[in-house]
């Protein structure tokens, strides 16, 4: 069997995958990883199918033993990760051996970094999910947090490709971009023109009021037209911005409450959520209104180059470079064999 074993687990490291859907209905949210772009493309670089549970680690303090052979990616964050001491190359495949240690040292730039093995950390199925939901304590490792001692095995790898190697210099996303793409609504008819303007040029500051959950915000307070806040509770969705009575804003994250009674100014696009998930607190936020379809196709972007990469590693086309676009930019991507590094 192989398996991992947890040395030192850091803030708050936790198995995640894509997510459960299909139970808020009973009061259950999606849950899963915060960074979707991050944690699939780890997946794809060692040949996981996308959904495969793999390893969320928050800020620093994460280290784990090796116990048997695997190929790894780590992606996300810079948080300083080094392998047997040496610095950890992200964005790309490496291969471990029996014995190696892995450790994220340092902040450097962002907040979660993923860690994604050769078959999938092997935890049960919860409703539909890997993924852990500490509040409740479903799923992941069970139900909770990581913490030192922890055993994870590691399923059977399910393809036969190869893990790539990636040429990624200009394709990590540049995690200090803070110009968040948002639909306003469904409740944005609730507040004046003047606090519509006031939200979408004003700066907003992370506080530390925040967690997976939900990411409270610092700015200048919003109110509505009827100087009530209060609604009829309904749906709430990642990335809905909530205004409470002291006008100050809420940003509904990954384990976000299922139905809200406070007015939604508007929804965070799809595409945007992974940026938000490497925000720290102190990390300055500024809104800009796009159209749904400008928010399908900034996803739809996305969702391209995660197929790209997942269709090269199932093919093993190496050696092609193609022109994929993140956010508003333009990167290439080189695909060449992994090779195995002797240390």
């Amino acid at each position: 069997m192989r398996r991992m074993i947890v040395e030192s687990a850091g803030p708050f490291s936790t198995v995640q995958d894509n997510g459960r859907y299909g139970y808020q209905k009973y009061g259950i949210p999606p849950s899963g990883a915060m960074d979707e772009f991050a944690f699939q493309f780890a997946n794809i670089l060692v040949g996981n199918e996308r959904n495969a549970a793999g390893i969320e680690i928050t800020l620093a303090g994460f280290t784990v033993k090796f116990d048997g052979d695997f190929e790894i990616a780590v992606t996300g964050a810079d948080l300083g990760a080094t392998l047997n001491d040496h610095k950890m190359e992200s964005w790309r495949s490496a291969h471990v051996r029996r014995g190696d240690i892995l450790k994220f040292e340092k902040v450097k730039k962002g907040c979660r970094a993923y860690l994604c093995v050769n078959g999938g950390i092997d935890v049960p199925v919860v409703f539909g999910s890997r993924s852990t939901y500490t509040r409740i304590k479903v799923g992941g490792y069970c139900g909770r947090k990581l913490k030192k001692g922890d055993l994870l095995s590691i399923e059977e790898q399910r393809f036969s490709s190869s893990p790539m190697k990636v040429d990624l210099s200009t394709l990590s996303p540049v995690y200090s971009s803070r110009n968040t793409r948002v639909i306003l609504g469904p409740e944005s008819d609730k507040f004046s023109s003047d606090d519509l303007k006031r939200f979408l040029s004003s700066p907003y500051r992370l506080t530390a009021q925040s967690d997976r959950m939900g990411y409270r915000l610092e700015g200048p307070s919003l109110e509505t037209k009827k100087k009530s806040h209060d609604i009829v509770s309904n749906a709430i969705v990642t990335g809905a911005i909530q205004v409470p009575a002291n006008g100050q804003l809420i940003m509904m994250m990954v384990d976000h409450q299922t139905v809200g009674g406070y007015a939604k100014i508007a929804t965070v696009v799809s595409a945007d959520l992974p940026l938000l998930a490497q925000m720290k607190p102190g990390d300055e936020i500024h809104f800009e209104r796009v159209s749904l379809e400008e928010a399908q196709n900034a996803y739809q972007k996305m969702q391209n180059i995660l197929e790209l990469m997942e269709s090269n590693s199932r093919k093993k086309q190496n050696g092609k470079v193609f022109l994929v676009g993140i956010g508003k930019k333009m990167y290439s991507v080189k695909i060449r064999p992994l090779e195995n590094t002797k240390r």
